[in-house]
């Protein structure tokens, strides 16, 4: 059925919900202007005395962190009081306010982040973070550690408030463009040899705000990549060190356009460099060491002063503390809102003793986003929309409704629009090895160690979506290379293994819906390739259609419609063979269910297309057809399908949608009649 749509990713947006509270009891219900904490601690920051304002603000960030609390300040126009802080005499009074709205925006949400813009933080937020950019000049030499509160404290609450409103409000990145933001985390990022959590944020906000963003995209200039490139070349070899690379490798392959023809090649050499560095690291084994260092460490005397935990801002990286917590998962694909219920409290920062947790989080977090821009490279930059998982190609005659020509889509086999020089960097850095690698079941071992450690529980779900990724940026591989860069057909039968053992390792696994996602774009996309290719598989069809009956109950449209991919690409290859047709008649009657019960429209589609691939050709494929009474199922099911389209195509489905749907109905009918003039010989 034509080319499968290749996922992109962006990153992740914050919500309030899992981010515990231990600093403060629970506030009541905003409504009571008595008893709101928002009353009392809104007035504080007016008081004369430095420390009164600085305690207000540190309250406010810790109130904030609990949702109900948030409507109470904003009625009572929090920004702008919290704002002109940002500028207080007081460093520390800077650096809290900073952090309370911080916490405003990452536990607000994108509702909060845009009413932050439309009260104008972000003005405040720009003198803030240039005073500070001009301060770093006039004072090159690090600062000491003891030393309570920096300029350097101060920008790194500032970049990450910035970093939180750019990636929940597109009216914060258009004010970073005209504001000239980008010139103020530059220099941020150039302090990494010596302050790399300021560094980091900015990464992270650079990453964030050059994603899509063509007007910022035409301002860069030769110094901004060169910054950029200054860090990919770096080697300082800690984990975060790392991170840091790869989120630079993020941004240069974002303003890719930028890049002069004399320059792109060495710029993306070192940026599959970086990449492919970071993936090859054994995260298994690196957790594990790094557990074990952290038990040594503390088991010689308690945390030091400097080591303690202080209060502050909610970590980003912490926003997944707990296996549990809420996950708030946006990408190109699905835009999927997943939330969790949370039962357990967990802290609501990294305390500053979990220096090796924090490495371990640098590492996974680093190559989650190496596995995502890989994707991203390997994705066509063609609109796609966010269910629909592939464009019909099988009736190149007609014209859909609406205009588009139905022979739009090019073959699944037939590689994106990757470059040569970009291939080949790929491929003689062994980057689908890697993938492959990332792509098995995480480290027992590391999985058991963090299990028994409440602190490191949160990596649990970090290893696991480190896996997802992987998954899904196989896909993209074999979408946008051709076999070789996997071995070849013995290399793609491996591949099939290496699949099938993730499929029916456990009956939990079905339950997961982010790895059935995943897992199945990958196995049907492989399983496409093996067919045209006549490559067997491992699989047998009956342990496919076991599988793919459980996934078609699963509540992800696009796990549901992978699944039925699945089916028709199996029943087709198996209509081949002498003997198939009891199978066939199985794959059928699934279809067929399907397509009469699921409320899906989309869904409904993807079944009865497979239901005329599967069926259309061959002796097995006919005595099957008969022997279920294909004809007059479809028969019966054709008016309603024809009646959904008309009722809610255009007010549920894009244009691309509308055009497959189209598709389907009109090789439908064909079918039908093709059906019954066999029936009548």
């Amino acid at each position: 059925m034509g080319k499968t749509k290749n996922t992109k990713f962006k990153r992740a947006q914050f919500s309030p919900d899992g981010l515990a509270v231990t600093a403060v009891k629970d506030v009541e219900d905003e409504d009571d202007v008595v008893d709101s904490p928002a009353v009392e601690l809104l007035e504080k920051l007016q008081s004369p005395c430095a420390d009164m304002r600085e305690y207000a603000c540190a309250s406010i960030s810790r109130v904030v962190q609990q949702s109900q609390s948030i409507p109470g300040f904003l009625q009572r126009d929090a920004v702008r009081r919290i704002g002109p802080l940002l500028l207080d005499n007081s460093l520390a009074v800077r650096e809290t306010a900073a952090g309370a709205l911080r916490n405003l925006s990452a536990c607000g949400g994108p509702e909060v982040c845009e009413t932050m813009v439309q009260q104008d933080v972000l003005t405040p937020i720009s003198a803030l973070l240039k005073e500070c950019c001009v301060r770093f000049q006039t004072n090159s030499i690090p600062l000491k550690k003891e030393q309570k509160h920096t300029v350097e404290d101060v920008a790194n609450e500032a970049v990450n408030l910035l970093w939180n409103l750019c990636e929940n409000s597109s009216t914060a990145v258009s004010v970073f463009n005209k504001s000239g933001l980008l010139d103020v985390l530059l220099p941020c990022l150039e302090r990494h040899p010596h302050n790399i959590q300021l560094a980091l944020s900015a990464a992270h906000c650079l990453h964030t705000v050059t994603e899509d963003n063509t007007e910022l995209a035409i301002s860069v200039t030769g110094p901004v990549l060169a910054v950029l490139e200054n860090v990919l070349v770096s080697t300082q070899p800690e984990m975060e060190h790392i991170l840091l690379r790869t989120l630079a490798a993020g941004s240069v392959w974002n303003l890719k356009s930028c890049l002069s023809p004399a320059r792109q090649p060495k710029a993306l050499s070192a940026v599959v460099v970086a990449l492919a560095h970071c993936l090859a690291l054994d995260s298994g084994a690196l957790v594990l060491d790094l557990w074990q260092a952290q038990t040594a460490r503390l088991a010689n005397g308690p945390a030091t002063a400097e080591e303690q935990p202080t209060g502050g801002a909610v970590e980003k990286e912490d926003e997944e503390m707990d296996e549990e917590g809420v996950e708030v998962r946006v990408n190109g694909q699905k835009g999927h809102r997943k939330q969790a219920k949370t039962d357990k409290d967990i802290t609501d920062f990294l305390p500053r003793d979990r220096l090796e947790l924090r490495e371990a989080i640098a590492l996974l977090t680093a190559q989650q986003t190496s596995l995502e821009i890989i994707v991203n490279m390997c994705c066509s930059d063609e609109p796609s929309d966010d269910e629909w998982e592939e464009l019909s190609s099988s009736d190149e005659s007609e014209m859909c409704s609406d205009g588009c020509p139905a022979d739009e889509g090019t073959s699944l086999l037939s590689p994106l629009c990757l470059s040569a020089e970009l291939h080949t960097l790929l491929l003689n850095h062994s980057v689908p090895q890697q993938v492959l690698k990332k792509a098995e079941f995480p480290s027992p071992v590391a999985m058991e160690i963090c299990s028994k450690d409440s602190a490191w529980r949160c990596l649990i779900k970090k290893m696991q979506r480190v896996q997802c990724r992987a998954l899904t940026c196989l896909h993209n591989i074999l979408a946008a290379m051709d076999m070789e860069c996997l071995g070849g057909a013995s290399g793609l039968q491996a591949v099939s293994e290496q699949l099938a053992s993730l499929v029916f390792s456990s009956a939990d696994i079905l339950k997961d819906e982010e790895f059935l996602e995943a897992v199945t774009s990958a196995l049907r996309s492989l399983l496409q390739i093996m067919a045209s290719k006549d490559i067997p598989q491992c699989m047998s069809p009956q342990q496919l259609m076991s599988v793919c009956e459980a996934m078609t109950r699963c509540e992800l449209v696009s796990v549901r419609v992978n699944a039925l991919a699945i089916l028709g690409i199996t029943g087709r290859t198996l209509a081949k063979e002498a003997g198939s047709a009891d199978t066939l008649q199985l794959i059928g009657r699934e279809l067929l269910g399907v397509a009469s019960k699921d409320t899906n429209l989309v869904v409904c589609g993807e079944a009865l297309d497979a239901l005329v691939d599967v069926f259309a050709d061959g002796v097995e494929a006919e005595r099957a057809a008969q022997n279920i009474d294909l004809l007059a199922a479809l028969k019966a099911l054709q008016p309603a399908f024809k009646a959904k389209i008309r009722k809610e195509g255009r007010a549920l489905h894009s244009a691309d949608q509308l055009c497959v749907l189209d598709n389907v109905r009109i090789n439908l009918r064909r079918f039908i009649a093709y059906l019954g003039s066999a029936q009548k010989k």
